[in-house]
């Protein structure tokens, strides 16, 4: 396994419908890295987002969809998705505050 520090363990937020209406509930979607763990995608998420504490963190595994073009057949990349609840008290993360 990788040495993964935390600032590598987020890549980008997922901004669908399904994820707006579920930060009413305090969870947040994360495309991470595919080698991260759950104790490593919860201190980045606490360490880049001042004031936020993590109640839980679930994980799910996007295999790679088969493509063609042409006569050539190839696929995507495999990716990780993370959906990260955060505690009552804990303050709202400010990159979905305008969305």
């Amino acid at each position: 396994m990788a040495d993964i520090k935390y600032y590598d363990v987020i890549l980008k937020p997922v901004v669908t419908e399904k994820s707006m209406s579920a930060m009413a509930e305090k969870k947040y979607t994360f495309m991470v890295h595919t080698e991260a763990t759950k104790p490593q995608i919860r201190e980045a998420v606490e360490k880049m987002f001042e004031g936020t504490k993590v109640k839980s963190v679930n994980t799910m595994n996007i295999g790679g969809k088969n493509k063609r073009r042409g006569a050539v057949t190839g696929k995507t990349a495999k990716s990780k998705k993370a959906i990260v609840t955060l505690t009552e008290e804990s303050k709202d993360i400010e990159i979905f505050e305008g969305l």
